[in-house]
């Protein structure tokens, strides 16, 4: 159940109450691919010191390794992974369209071919629910159609009107499933998803197709995929005024922190990215002045935190030099430093944006940051 608590022009600051506790909105979802964050990550980790609230498990890679019949043997997700908030499974869709190389798509579902070990896979609407019903996550996104951008507008069109056929069947089976005396849990919620690729019209009138399903959630997807910002930015604008104001608004595969920042001023509540992650692995790290290299041979005498504002686990403990030195003799421990902190930034980005619109200083909060956060120093 969503709450709205107050709002700073299209801002919103609320509340998403679930079975496995409450998130306060705006999010950042902490991406855990195969039920783990990449650099070495634990739930505890993120339970205890980096603030996460909501944590993304992908249905397609479980479903391959190690089996989502053998996740549910094994007593669901949450006990799986070892965390008791929140889970956000996607559909696995955008997967099979990005990482199998031969598919073909039909009315029934998509058939593909594994990227492990090749093997032939089907998976449909009722497929991704039941996987997900497996994992028994908190929250299971419809299996959509990811299309490929730029696309045409008849195709978009014809691919739109088979993702709300696919939606309905996706209700229709999670309802079925959420009754089953053996379901891990019964109170397993469903998301739809808005695609169109860029024709503002085509996510307008899919936006309002998808609305009356009256479902828990509603996501943008099909963005943050290669157009430029500006385009992402006028997509939500479009479609944000047809997103029902009482549910919970989720821009998927989002993104650096300006793109975040700016989202929310657009009224999205909920993010997630592998990007921090991803780039900390690399040694770049978010500061509340900018991206920083540690690699740079400025940092081999400093020692100085990696970000003097920041209080997370890394930059408490250890120094510049230190992390860089980590990096360059290819310690795996250089991985699990510099993801905590950058995953620590993004919760605490997420925390600071709250209080903001709490306060009625969201604009001056953008106005000060929007310049300074994707800039590198």
């Amino acid at each position: 159940m969503y709450t709205l608590i107050k709002k700073q022009g299209k801002a919103r600051r609320g509340e998403f109450k679930t079975v496995h506790g409450t998130v306060q909105l705006p999010a950042f979802m902490n991406v855990g691919t195969s039920a783990a964050i990449k650099g070495g990550i634990s739930s505890y980790d993120l339970n205890d010191e980096l603030k996460c609230q909501v944590e993304l498990c992908n249905t397609y890679h479980l479903h391959i390794r190690p089996g989502d019949k053998v996740v549910k043997k094994l007593g669901g997700l949450h006990k799986f992974m070892g965390w008791n908030k929140p889970i956000l499974t996607d559909s696995g869709g955008f997967q099979v369209f990005s990482l199998a190389k031969l598919r073909t798509i039909k009315e029934e579902g998509v058939y593909f071919s594994s990227h492990v070990d090749g093997r032939k896979i089907f998976m449909g609407p009722e497929e991704s629910m039941q996987i997900q019903s497996n994992l028994g996550s908190t929250i299971a996104m419809a299996f959509d159609e990811c299309v490929e951008n730029p696309s045409t507008l008849e195709y978009a069109t014809q691919s739109c009107a088979r993702t709300v056929r696919w939606l309905k069947r996706c209700k229709e089976e999670m309802d079925r499933l959420n009754s089953l005396p053996d379901t891990i849990n019964p109170h397993q919620m469903l998301f739809g998803i808005n695609q169109g690729c860029t024709f503002d019209d085509l996510r307008i009138a899919h936006m309002k197709e998808i609305a009356k399903l009256d479902l828990d959630g509603y996501a943008i997807g099909g963005l943050a995929v290669g157009e430029p910002a500006h385009e992402m930015y006028r997509i939500i604008d479009s479609v944000e005024p047809y997103m029902p104001a009482d549910k919970p608004r989720y821009l998927m595969g989002v993104g650096t922190p300006c793109n975040i920042i700016e989202a929310v001023s657009r009224g999205v509540d909920l993010f997630d990215c592998v990007m921090p992650s991803r780039n900390a692995r690399h040694g770049h790290l978010n500061t509340w002045s900018g991206i920083r290299n540690i690699m740079n041979a400025k940092y081999e005498l400093d020692d100085s935190p990696i970000d003097e504002e920041c209080d997370c686990p890394t930059c408490r403990k250890h120094s510049r030099a230190y992390l860089r030195h980590l990096f360059k003799s290819h310690e795996l421990l250089a991985m699990r430093l510099a993801v905590m902190h950058n995953l620590y930034f993004y919760n605490t980005l997420m925390e600071k944006i709250r209080k903001a619109i709490e306060e009625d200083k969201f604009d001056e909060f953008k106005e000060k940051y929007v310049p300074l956060l994707d800039k590198r120093i």
